[in-house]
């Protein structure tokens, strides 16, 4: 039998996002898995929305598959984050349904950031589900019909692959990557991204192994989770997923992407909502990220770049932008990020 496997979709004011990503999630070809939606504190009609969707009330188009009335109804289990905590097992009716007629709500009380939101996710797939893998899902993607049996039929090849992650398209330019797998340059303090913005003529299919995959689709054996523990809330977004796959080479684990697994993404769709926020948090957790794990020298190397190069790159985009709240965000960042450690 497959590997169950636990799809966790983080969702925040984003439902028109997260029942597209749900309907592309309940059309794929691999026969073994649980959908958890993790609603972080939205404060939108987020949940009538989704609500409305497992009814078939709601009639799902896009440009990466026809919808599918067929296995509406879909039967939803909701539960607070109190709720989470005080449950031992499902009711017998939830083993009774197919994967694609079911789906399990979690409803957040306040938004608790990517990292946590999706720990709390986590937590219910490994002691309630049994998770053999879990897989992070943003809600702002469409996926493959098989993007999940590729990145599992890796996976099953070898007990020291850990993290595993997909190739991603954008959204909006079907055949260009986002993202295949990053490396970091330490000196520098960022990351190289493989194959970035690439037209994809569908002939590459060699698995690499690398720094880290983007959070935005990572599939973690649940054995990882069990040596190295959870995402760092800490980070609350960004970073979070280059700490996890960095602590997770250190124990042994290999991190590979997955060329024949496909997702489509449309990227910083939620972190726009809030001005300076996207500025605020990569400055700040670049720094807690590097001083964390960078060695004394590479340390120094980034400071030198950074204060000497980058630095004065962003300041002058943001006032060629007349972006003051960002510049401000941008400062706080560097700020907070050079006095505060996570």
């Amino acid at each position: 039998m497959e590997p169950n496997v636990a799809i966790i979709i983080l969702n925040w004011n984003g439902w028109r996002d997260t029942v597209e990503c749900l309907e592309s999630v309940y059309q794929i070809k691999y026969p073994n898995y649980n959908i958890i939606v993790v609603d972080n504190g939205s404060e939108d009609e987020s949940i009538e929305k989704i609500k409305d969707y497992t009814k078939g009330e709601l009639i799902i188009t896009s440009d990466f598959f026809k919808y599918n009335h067929l296995n509406k109804p879909i039967k939803l289990f909701e539960y607070t984050k109190e709720e989470t905590n005080l449950i031992k097992e499902l009711k017998k009716e939830y083993y009774e349904l197919f994967p694609h007629k079911k789906l399990i709500l979690i409803k957040n009380d306040n938004n608790y950031g990517f990292a946590e939101g999706n720990n709390i996710g986590i937590k219910y797939a490994l002691n309630i589900l049994n998770a053999d893998y879990l897989l992070l899902l943003n809600n702002d993607t469409t996926v493959d019909k098989y993007f999940l049996n590729e990145l599992i039929e890796v996976a099953e090849t070898n007990e020291y692959i850990g993290i595993l992650g997909p190739t991603i398209y954008d959204y909006n330019c079907g055949n260009k990557i986002q993202s295949a797998g990053t490396n970091l340059k330490w000196k520098k303090g960022i990351g190289i991204k493989f194959r970035y913005n690439e037209i994809d003529n569908g002939t590459f299919e060699k698995i690499i192994e690398f720094d880290y995959v983007s959070g935005c689709a990572i599939l973690i054996k649940d054995d990882v989770f069990k040596k190295i523990g959870y995402l760092n809330k800490n980070y609350f977004a960004y970073w979070e997923e280059t700490d996890f796959c960095i602590r997770a080479n250190n124990v042994g684990y290999k991190v590979v992407s997955i060329p024949k697994s496909k997702i489509w993404h449309k990227e910083l769709t939620s972190t726009k909502k809030i001005s300076g926020f996207h500025e605020y948090l990569l400055t700040r957790n670049m720094f807690w990220f590097m001083k964390k794990y960078s060695t004394n020298l590479q340390y120094l190397s980034f400071l030198f770049y950074f204060f000497g190069f980058r630095f004065w790159v962003l300041n002058i985009m943001y006032i060629s932008k007349k972006n003051s709240k960002a510049l401000k965000c941008f400062y706080k960042g560097i700020k907070d990020g050079v006095v505060d450690h996570v």
